[in-house]
């Protein structure tokens, strides 16, 4: 799962690790359905005008399919009103067949994400961008975190696997469904179901954060994840030396030659050199994301079925 280079540095495969996500809930979706349950189902809608969007959504069909997860996409018509969204999402939300909702941004130019994403049953919310999901997270509730706070915290507790605890975190980025639950996972001493904050110093910059303040702040972090979606932004000098440096930014860019690229927001040369473990883009948090997308929808398949027990397990008493 990583690969360290001639300086020591270590880079963290996220492809291998998406795999050895991909290989366990394998196993575990398996015997689940060894058991008697249904296998979970997860519906996407996707809005087709967005060639990257329909890209994306399709890797996560094939990597649910990989799992024993079935997946639908629902490709939305540049035609539907918010109203017309809404009524397939209440068509979703009703059918216990469907364990979980996941709308794919962005949208269409005229559609309200909020409104929509919010429209999705909370316990169907496996991307965990609901004001809800949300709502619980900053209140220690456990249920769905959002999909990248959990690959970060994924690499970070179980591929690197140190103690954290008082360790100084920062996070440049403050977007509600990125950079808000990361750091809130990296601070945070709760326990979400089977996810444990991880109790760091933990401070969030964001644009307006001065680019010296920026510096000092990043410079002295023992964590530094980036999701600023700003090519190029953490440069060498804003690292301590020996950190873990985790990028989450992704921006398509265009090359000179017409050739459409991803760059992350760490200028992956220049500070590969000083750190102790690093991940690139493409290759580093983003397959991550999509195995705790897999999880969640699984664990959302395992709800399902709690609730069916119990519900039948009252009607039984109440027919003795």
């Amino acid at each position: 799962m990583c690969t360290r280079s001639r300086n020591k540095s270590t880079v963290i495969d996220g492809k291998l690790v998406f795999e050895n996500v991909l290989k366990d809930l394998r196993q575990e979706i398996s015997a689940f359905v060894a058991s008697g349950n249904k296998p979970p189902i997860l519906t996407a809608l996707t809005a087709g005008y967005d060639p990257s969007s329909l890209s994306y959504v399709k890797i996560k069909r094939k990597a649910a399919q990989s799992v024993g997860v079935d997946c639908n996409i629902v490709e939305l018509r540049s035609s539907y009103t918010d109203d017309d969204v809404l009524r397939i999402i209440s068509q979703l939300n009703k059918d216990d067949r469907v364990d979980g909702i996941l709308v794919q941004l962005p949208l269409f130019p005229h559609n309200n994400e909020r409104i929509i994403c919010d429209a999705v049953a909370h316990r169907k919310d496996v991307d965990g961008t609901s004001a809800a999901s949300l709502g619980n997270l900053c209140l220690n509730t456990d249920h769905f975190i959002p999909c990248t706070a959990l690959a970060v915290h994924h690499i970070l507790k179980n591929v690197i696997g140190l103690d954290y605890c008082g360790k100084r975190a920062v996070v440049i980025g403050r977007s509600k469904h990125v950079g808000l639950p990361i750091a809130i996972l990296l601070h945070s001493s709760e326990q979400y179901g089977d996810i444990e904050g991880l109790n760091m110093t933990t401070t969030i910059a964001h644009r307006h954060t001065p680019r010296n303040t920026l510096i000092e702040l990043s410079s002295s972090a023992d964590v530094l994840v980036s999701a600023a979606g700003v090519p190029g932004l953490v440069t060498a000098d804003m690292v301590k030396p020996g950190a873990i440096v985790l990028d989450v930014g992704v921006t398509k860019t265009v090359t000179p030659e017409g050739k459409s690229v991803f760059k992350g927001d760490v200028n992956f040369a220049d500070v590969q050199n000083k750190v102790m473990y690093i991940t690139s883009v493409p290759g580093g948090i983003g397959p991550v994301t999509v195995g705790m997308l897999m999880r969640n929808v699984f664990k959302s398949a395992r709800i399902r079925e709690a609730k069916l027990r119990s519900e039948e397990a009252i009607k039984t008493n109440q027919n003795q």
